[in-house]
């Protein structure tokens, strides 16, 4: 994840880049993420590299920090779920990555019990330069509310399913239609996969699993656009979408060149 600053020292503004995560890239879709997140890395004050609290750093953990050798942004690293080992897991844990890469900082914490969160705020903001305001204060996001739908779906479908169907569920968004007068948003979605067994699950035994996404993917959207949400969710197979450089466009998953 990376970080810049948008306005003034504290209280000011900063941006989150959210990057999809780095690994060793075998398919076009792979390929396409690992690009999009080596390529923030030139383009941020500060980047944060996320890992879980455990016995030891995973392989894909090892290639992410091996791939940050030569950034010219200082990195901090964030152990996050301490609240779920002990602390005898947590410090071999941090003295092993002092070898491999010169942190700026390794701060553990949990997200979840949202302890030590403002000591993580306090040394991103120790190292942002000023920087001029590019957006206005109340402005959350710059992404579309399309964009945005579609995500609450794909998270949803990632919590629910995420053993059953990894990373070949693409969503997109066909309609999005409001209505003022009645505090109403229209939503029409599509959930593509690869293959008819993936539609299978995505749907559910009588539609139970779909129906089920679509309710919590709809009370999410209700919270965060203020408004009611009729959502009507499809499942659509587009084979071997994953591997299709027009689908991952269409997809939103490669730049339209």
């Amino acid at each position: 994840m990376g970080i810049k600053n948008l306005g003034e020292p504290t209280p000011g503004q900063l941006i989150f880049l959210d990057t999809p995560g780095i690994h060793k890239a075998k398919t076009p879709l792979g390929k396409a993420l690992v690009e999009t997140a080596t390529g923030t890395i030139g383009d941020v004050d500060v980047l944060l590299l996320v890992v879980e609290a455990g016995e030891a750093l995973r392989s894909d953990d090892r290639f992410v920090i091996e791939s940050l050798t030569g950034s010219p942004a200082p990195v901090i690293l964030v152990i996050n779920k301490i609240d779920t080992v002990g602390k005898s897991l947590i410090l071999p844990l941090i003295d092993s990555v002092k070898e491999i890469y010169p942190f700026r900082e390794i701060i553990p914490l949990s997200a979840l019990k949202n302890a030590g969160i403002d000591h993580l705020s306090e040394e991103i903001w120790k190292l942002l330069p000023e920087g001029p305001q590019y957006f206005p204060e109340e402005m959350m996001t710059d992404r579309s509310e399309r964009f945005i739908a579609a995500e609450i779906i794909r998270k949803k479908i990632t919590l629910c399913l995420h053993q059953e169907i990894p990373y070949v569920a693409a969503v997109t968004v066909d309609s999005f239609k409001e209505d003022e007068t009645k505090n109403l948003i229209h939503i029409k979605a599509t959930i593509n996969v690869e293959k008819d067994s993936q539609k299978g699950i995505i749907i559910g035994k009588k539609g139970t699993m779909l129906k089920e996404l679509g309710t919590r993917a709809r009370l999410e959207m209700e919270r965060f656009f203020a408004s009611r949400i009729f959502l009507e969710l499809f499942v659509r197979v587009s084979r071997d979408w994953t591997s299709d450089p027009r689908m991952l466009r269409e997809f939103g998953y490669m730049d339209n060149k």
